[in-house]
């Protein structure tokens, strides 16, 4: 049996890749909606994380920050807290600090379980088509493990070193992902004060040094202005860019672009239409009601 935990906007469909590949899935989620929603599916629903220690073999884990990772996985009534572990190997899907990683690696390991953050890219239709992008630290032992999980969720796993190589690969990552989600949203307002049909904005530059999965995922919604269903809350992003920007400042390292990027998820906040909880489609509006309102003041 495999255990997941944390049924949000990605662990959901995750966990029901799990379920669609044969797997038993014994899953908890600290709201009930979707949780009823993968019982319903065929998944066993645990009482609690230690529960879902205590059954299965494997266990994914998909939160919104390390912080909230280290809660559910260490804290009371946490998948460490259970009294008799079947577990052998845990795979954190979340992203969070490399920091954190080694140090949560290290609890499990004292518990005999192989710990490996194993964040992950492609977003809600990677998570849905089970076509997801791994990047694995951990011990190779650890990610063999999880390879039953792996397999169903993921198109491509990548150990790319040891505990929390993983988490500095994912925020490399976000780094270009970030930037690029703010491009499109400048791009493509900038387009529509140009006066171009911004809804062949993305497919006309499918193919060149312009196109990548946000704008093909994103661009259209930006186009449209419609951001629903959510597939990647401007939240999480702005949380990722925090994560650039704290190891930039351990280590030394310049990160301009990520900085700037970060500077529009905090505006963000300050829309009135808008807030953290949107999709990063509605990045947009910062743009788009900008212009708006330098056309008013020039009229004015």
């Amino acid at each position: 049996m495999i255990g997941f935990v944390g049924l949000g906007d990605m662990g959901l469909p995750m966990a029901s890749r799990l379920l669609a590949e044969g797997h038993e899935v014994i899953a908890w989620n600290r709201s009930p909606g979707p949780l009823s929603a993968l019982e319903e599916k065929g998944a066993v629903a645990a009482a609690d994380p230690a529960e879902v220690m205590s059954r299965a073999e494997l266990v994914g884990l998909c939160l919104s920050s390390h912080d909230t990772v280290e809660t559910v996985a260490f804290g009371p009534s946490g998948l460490f807290s259970a009294t008799d572990i079947t577990a052998r190997a845990v795979a954190d899907f979340s992203t969070g600090s490399a920091e954190a990683a080694r140090r949560f690696a290290d609890r499990a390991e004292d518990k005999g379980v192989a710990w490996v953050d194993a964040p992950v890219s492609g977003g809600v239709p990677a998570a849905e088509s089970g076509e997801l992008i791994v990047f694995a630290g951990g011990t190779a032992e650890g990610v063999g493990m999880l390879a039953p999980l792996f397999e169903a969720v993921a198109a491509r796993v990548t150990h790319v070193g040891p505990s929390g190589a993983g988490q500095v690969m994912k925020i490399c990552n976000q780094m270009i992902a970030a930037t690029n989600v703010v491009a499109i949203a400048e791009a493509t307002a900038f387009a529509r004060k140009a006066g171009v049909d911004v809804d062949t904005l993305a497919s006309a530059l499918a193919g060149g040094f312009a196109d990548s999965a946000p704008l093909r995922i994103f661009g259209p919604r930006m186009a449209a202005q419609s951001f629903s269903p959510r597939l990647g809350a401007i939240s999480l992003m702005r949380k990722d860019t925090g994560l650039v920007q704290a190891l930039a400042a351990e280590i030394g390292a310049e990160v301009p672009l990520t900085d700037a990027a970060r500077r529009v998820y905090d505006r963000a906040g300050d829309h009135p239409d808008i807030d953290f909880n949107s999709d990063l489609s509605a990045l947009v509006r910062l743009y788009e009601d900008a212009l708006t309102q330098t056309d008013e003041d020039a009229g004015a």
